[in-house]
């Protein structure tokens, strides 16, 4: 008998919708919210409130687009955390409702766990264990994956993550909200020419906060030497921003996998669609004869595919979650 799972994802400000069917993805729905630009940042408010209105017409398109009826589903899956408590807490009331209407299970899933394991929506899928760079807004992470559910965090961020270097740096450049696509193809027609300081973290953990002080720093000093200095500078800048951030995680990433001799090395979560990171990864991976994956762009960001992958795993598992599961806005993997 097939197991079929409507999965929901609502960390932040996307509403995402997908179905699965015995670890096939069917189809993956995701609304962005991009009225969020205006205010340079998500508003959790704004953003909560856009999911009560997006997650039935999402929740019916994913269904409809899988060809699967509400009653052939095996079991329905939600983000617990991290995220935004109030977008998290629209996903899971929906998800609960739903599985308890339809008699059928319920699974709870980590946001983080489920960008990892988004390499398994799509062949090639790496052996195991493998290593992940999981790089967000929000989060910076070398994991090793030693099974499905059995990850471990060998370096964290101590400070601010990546994905919010890159968008505090476009913020002082003037940007729209989100910087880090715009500085991407900005970079892709400059040089980096500017060398920034790269942090001298010990081990395997990342700090992106001094990296932003010195952008800030050296921006400010430009200024005042050339009121247009960021107009004349700017792809050059966000190509030598960009090759900083990418020199750091791959640095990182080099440094785990001679610690742990694994050469079967992955990258996920959002920043993880960034093209210096990509080509990043494919370089060194040829230079230290690793096998590398790289997600396709729509599993790279938040996505419901990434979590039906990892409730697909939990519920061969037998990891089932009861009407009293609660999303909590900080989480340990």
């Amino acid at each position: 008998m097939s197991i079929i799972i409507l999965a929901i994802e609502s960390s932040c400000d996307d509403t995402a919708a997908a179905v699965l069917q015995d670890g096939a993805v069917l189809s993956n729905v995701v609304a962005s919210q991009d009225m969020h630009r205006i205010y340079g940042g998500v508003v959790p408010e704004v953003a909560s409130r856009a999911h009560q209105e997006n997650i039935v017409p999402v929740v019916d398109l994913a269904l409809r687009n899988a060809g699967v009826s509400k009653h052939d589903l095996s079991a329905v899956a939600f983000t617990k955390g991290p995220g935004l408590i109030g977008s998290l807490i629209v996903g899971a009331s929906f998800a609960k409702a739903m599985a308890l209407s339809l008699g059928i299970p319920l699974l709870e899933v980590h946001h983080m766990q489920a960008h990892v394991l988004a390499h398994f929506a799509e062949d090639p899928k790496p052996a195991l264990p493998f290593l992940c760079l999981t790089v967000s807004g929000g989060h910076t992470q070398i994991v090793l994956v030693k099974n499905h559910l059995d990850m471990e965090i060998l370096g964290t961020t101590i400070d601010d993550a990546a994905g919010e270097a890159f968008d505090k740096t476009g913020k002082m450049l003037g940007l729209d909200y989100p910087a880090g696509p715009i500085i991407d193809k900005l970079a892709q027609t400059g040089q980096p020419v500017f060398n920034f300081p790269e942090p001298q973290v010990p081990g395997l953990n990342f700090s992106f906060s001094g990296l932003k002080t010195s952008i800030r720093n050296f921006i400010q000093n430009g200024i005042k030497s050339d009121p247009d200095f960021i107009a004349q500078h700017l792809p050059d800048i966000c190509a030598s921003v960009q090759a900083r951030i990418v020199s750091i995680l791959m640095k990182k990433l080099r440094l785990a996998a001679q610690q742990t001799g694994v050469r079967e090395i992955a990258i996920a979560g959002g920043v993880s669609a960034n093209s210096g990171l990509r080509s990043g990864l494919a370089l060194l991976g040829e230079q230290e004869d690793w096998n590398t994956y790289i997600p396709r762009f729509e599993f790279c960001t938040d996505n419901a595919a990434m979590i039906a992958v990892t409730a697909y795993y939990k519920f061969l598992n037998g990891e089932f979650a009861g009407q009293d599961a609660a999303p909590v806005a900080r989480m340990e993997m």
